[in-house]
């Protein structure tokens, strides 16, 4: 493989596990670090091995495994004032790692030495070298993160240069400019490290956090300086507010920078990363994630809809799959014919730009989005709304009644639902049980419809939401309820408007059988 221009380094599975509810376990991060190799990132820093259990363990587990793209890092400090480094336990757990890269941090804010560290400016330079050699002399990749670097260059920029030197003069083989408060400015960022740029002769690498919303754009500040090598986490995970997100990092790079640095094949998988590694923390996605959200390339308003199906670079910067994302029309009641015709198009249903049909679709649409439907996350619903107005065809089944109630026997509470259908004139009814009211009757619709539409035993509900629309009108609001429904192979929303929750439950509830009905 021919030497990037610049490398990525994947914090996730240290820094990024030190963000509000992330919580990793060692299987969770031996398989997102075998996501990341696979992926092509440059380094990937497994954990502090002299900081918990979980994180030793861990660097058991990866010796045993093969990297084929990515070197693993472990992740320390300098050795303690006070000790010699080969006496520092810490130290020690950073070669019992056997990583073939060792990061560690140091000092480069006087404000630090003096008030957290409490030692002496010479014995923090001391401490930088003696752990940097230390580590080279047995045979290490050493990154030297240079902590606080830029609030500690402003406060002292004599002593700040002096910890830079201290660390490459023993042997570092990468320093990492940190922004670790995330308080800086760009225009800082690279102020200073252009000067880190023309102080040292080894490689500048670059570690920013988020919390003034600045952290990719003071990595790229970096590297417009001349730095080679961007630190962050997927997602932008972490402490605080966060890490510089290398899931946006990248693609700037690759993209918009025309600059190498992953493989340029791993471009088309960014947004399955994205996914995979929320999926592993148990997080949602966040559909407004730059590059991978879902919002990412849709379009609501009807004239920017307009343009893009005659142009799509009118309101898109790069072509989706570029970045393994896609692009989505979204049916709302901002939307316009234009709309509506991609939006079929997508859902494979076939309509021309004169069809008359197509005033009748907006104008239901935009009357159903005022009683508070909503169609973005329900395709299922707008479907059959669209199939149904073009086709003007017979329900698959009809719902004659249903009856719900709850019973309690022995301090345990048990829902049971009724339904009764009609289908082809022949009629049918089951009773069922669940959890709830809504698990009792999905069951109960279900069961009953098998017997005339056997696939739809296969149907799950994978999800459920509610939603009050008018919270002022108190226990008499009117309720959206919004599902997702799974036969396996493929998933689909519906929606159900109601002042009865459990009315507005069954809208949905019947929409995803329909919906799968119309598939088959």
């Amino acid at each position: 493989m021919m030497k990037p221009e610049v490398e990525i380094y994947d914090t996730t599975l240290r820094d990024g596990s030190q963000g509000e509810g992330i919580n990793f376990s060692v299987m969770d991060k031996i398989r997102i670090a075998e996501k990341l190799d696979a992926f092509g990132v440059h380094y990937i820093e497994g954990g502090w091995p002299g900081s918990n259990p979980k994180d030793i363990e861990f660097f058991a587990q990866a010796k045993k495994k093969k990297f084929k793209n990515a070197k693993l890092a472990a992740f320390g400090s300098t050795r303690r004032k006070g000790i010699a480094v080969e006496n520092d336990d810490q130290v020690r757990l950073l070669l019992d790692a056997a990583t073939p890269v060792v990061t560690i941090y140091g000092k480069t804010s006087m404000l630090h030495v003096k008030e957290v560290l409490r030692c002496t400016p010479d014995e923090n330079l001391g401490m930088i070298g003696d752990t940097v050699r230390f580590l080279k002399d047995h045979g290490k990749y050493v990154i030297y993160d240079a902590e606080h670097c830029f609030d500690g260059y402003k406060l002292d920029p004599e002593y700040a240069i002096a910890t830079w030197l201290a660390a490459e003069k023993a042997g570092a083989d990468l320093i990492a400019l940190c922004d670790t408060n995330g308080g800086s400015l760009p225009g800082e960022v690279e102020a200073i490290t252009r000067i880190a740029k023309g102080r040292l002769t080894i490689r500048i690498g670059m570690h920013t956090h988020d919390d003034i919303g600045l952290g990719v754009a003071n990595a790229l500040a970096g590297l417009n300086a001349g730095a080679t090598h961007v630190q962050g986490t997927i997602n932008g995970y972490g402490e605080r507010t966060g890490n510089c997100n290398i899931t946006s990092v990248i693609p700037i790079i690759a993209l918009k920078m025309k600059k190498t640095c992953v493989p340029a094949k791993s471009l088309r998988q960014l947004k399955d990363i994205s996914q995979f590694v929320d999926e592993i923390a148990n997080l949602r996605h966040s559909p407004r994630q730059p590059w991978v959200g879902s919002a990412a390339f849709s379009h609501k308003g009807g004239t920017h809809v307009n343009a893009v199906q005659k142009l799509v670079s009118s309101y898109e910067h790069i072509e989706p799959s570029l970045v393994g994302n896609k692009r989505t029309v979204l049916i709302s009641d901002l939307a316009g014919r234009s709309n509506i015709l991609m939006k079929a198009k997508e859902l494979g249903i076939k309509i021309s730009d004169d069809a008359p049909e197509l005033k009748t679709i907006l104008a239901r649409i935009k009357e159903l989005e005022h009683q508070g439907y909503e169609f973005e996350a329900a395709e299922g619903s707008l479907a059959l709304l669209i199939r149904k107005i073009l086709k003007h065809q017979e329900l698959p089944f009809q719902i004659n009644a249903y009856h719900v109630s709850m019973r309690s026997e022995d301090g345990k509470s048990t829902c049971e639902a009724t339904v009764k259908v009609q289908v082809d004139g022949k009629a049918a009814h089951t009773v069922a049980e669940g959890d709830g009211p809504v698990n009792a009757l999905d069951s109960a619709l279900r069961t009953v419809l098998s017997k005339f539409y056997p696939h739809l035993k296969k149907i799950k509900l994978t999800d459920y939401k509610v939603r009050i629309l008018d919270s002022a009108s108190g226990t008499a609001a009117k309720t959206r309820v919004l599902i997702q429904s799974s036969d396996g192979k493929d998933e689909w929303g519906t929606v159900g408007v109601s002042d009865n929750i459990i009315e507005a439950s069954l809208q949905a509830l019947v929409d995803s059988m329909e919906y799968r009905l119309m598939k088959k």
